[in-house]
């Protein structure tokens, strides 16, 4: 179907440009801001998921250590309250880069995902977090010949370590979910669960504070440093003296320069649209409400929320010069009547839907596509960052590790190359800019070449730096 772009914009013209899962009833009041110095033993900077994570299990396993969290916003304001909502038990943005990168440990790794997965269902459940939890799965399509045995491929090694998956034929995955588009699907049927990702984040809040973790918002980290006996951060009022520092900052400007090298913020997009009719419902179907996902290089995310919307976002992912952040930078135009025309070119039957709600913002990426960690200040501040849009589920192992490293513990996590090395660095500017826009046109040409990787791809594969999409 094709839509002229008047018609585009007039769908998502009057969306709210919130996230949707923030715009909803349910958030609780901001904590107070840190009015005075004080002094704790574990402090935690951003409250994310691996903010809480870390604030979480370090009261679990230590009931008498005093922690404290600073959020410069408010819980759940950067990519944990924004995402997709698709908790994937990966560490490292699938098998595939898992083995490419870890083949010595990748078992390790998916024993150590599951584990984690299990976790956050259990945390979700013992402290009764209303959060849409889902174990629905997620179905990868594919809309190209040659993507159709791309998901064989990825079957057959998911059913190598075990995990559930199916293929779906043409009309098998249009049964699940209908689109003229789809040619094939790989349908995995377990640890992947959808969920509300703010509602998430709120419940964690709760269940920190019921353990005792002393909570500040709208408290920015200005400066951090090494003291005699621990670390000093800065804040406007007041300054926190800690004996050991955890950083969960995913991609904003970072406290620890050295963490500029590695870690690049780009700009992920997505639009929600108004509650579906029955009729609407009816004419694509979608009774199981997996995720869903595309197997090219630029791909869609998308699933259905609780009270029938669609969340349908990906495909571009923006960086701006000198690693730029900026509120701004949240609205994109250009990106938005993308995913509009994709939205309605994959369902025709929903033509007349309209956006409620549109949407922004960065999320850490590092050239290996999965989490990262590092030390600082003589070890006594550890963090974890680099997920690269996969982190609602690796955020609680990403806390874990961040934990035994700065508490000095030599456990099966930090003995993990996973955890010990680190990815290829990204280079300085103009290379970094120029690069990135290398590989995201190198990505597209790809897509459009039957999948084919070109000399610039084949290069970065060859010495382990990447861009995801």
């Amino acid at each position: 179907m094709a839509v002229s772009d008047g018609r585009l914009r007039h769908t998502y013209a009057d969306a709210a440009p919130v996230p949707f899962w923030l715009d909803r009833p349910g958030a609780p009041p901001p904590s107070a801001s840190l009015a005075t110095s004080t002094i704790t033993d574990l402090a935690v900077v951003g409250g994310g998921f691996t903010g809480l994570w870390t604030a979480i299990q370090a009261k679990q396993e230590a009931p008498d250590r005093d922690v404290l969290l600073l959020e410069q916003d408010t819980v759940a304001f950067g990519a944990s309250g924004r995402n997709g909502g698709f908790c994937d038990a990966t560490l490292t943005h699938g098998l595939p880069n898992g083995i490419d990168r870890f083949p010595d440990e990748i078992e390790t790794i998916d024993r150590l995902a599951a584990e984690s997965f299990r976790g956050i269902e259990e945390t979700v459940e013992s402290y009764g977090i209303d959060c849409d939890w889902n174990r629905s799965g997620e179905v990868l399509v594919a809309r190209e010949p040659h993507e159709v045995e791309w998901l064989h491929e990825a079957i057959e090694l998911a059913r190598r370590f075990g995990h559930d998956a199916v293929f779906l034929d043409r009309d098998e995955v249009r049964a699940e979910l209908d689109s003229p588009t789809y040619l094939a699907g790989m349908w995995k049927r377990d640890r992947c669960a959808m969920v509300d990702p703010a509602r998430l984040a709120w419940g964690l809040r709760r269940a920190a504070s019921e353990l005792g973790v002393r909570l500040y918002e709208h408290t920015p980290v200005t400066d951090i440093s090494k003291t005699a006996t621990g670390v000093a951060l800065r804040a406007p009022c007041g300054t926190v003296d800690a004996r050991r520092v955890v950083l969960a900052t995913n991609g904003f400007p970072p406290l620890v320069r050295s963490i500029r090298r590695y870690v690049v913020p780009v700009y992920d997009y997505a639009l929600m649209t108004e509650p579906l009719t029955a009729e609407q419902r009816s004419s694509i179907g979608w009774a199981r409400r997996q995720g869903f996902g595309d197997s090219a290089n630029h791909f869609h995310y998308y699933r259905l929320s609780d009270d029938g919307r669609i969340l349908w976002g990906g495909y571009d992912a923006i960086y701006h010069w000198r690693n730029g952040v900026a509120p701004e930078l949240e609205q994109r135009e250009a990106t938005f009547s993308t995913l509009a025309r994709h939205f309605f070119q994959t369902f025709p039957q929903l033509e007349g839907l309209r956006f409620s709600h549109r949407w922004g913002g960065v999320i850490d990426t590092c050239s290996r596509f999965s989490v990262m960690f590092g030390t600082a200040l003589d070890g006594r501040v550890a963090y974890a960052v680099g997920y690269t849009g996969m982190g609602v589920a690796a955020s609680r192992f990403g806390a874990r590790a961040a934990l035994d490293l700065v508490d000095g513990r030599d456990t099966e996590r930090t003995r993990l190359r996973l955890v010990r090395s680190r990815p290829v660095p990204f280079p300085p500017e103009p290379l970094r800019c120029m690069g990135i826009e290398l590989t995201t046109r190198a990505l597209t040409k790809a897509d459009r070449n039957a999948g084919r990787r070109g000399p610039w791809l084949r290069m970065l594969d060859a010495v382990g730096l990447g861009f995801d999409s």
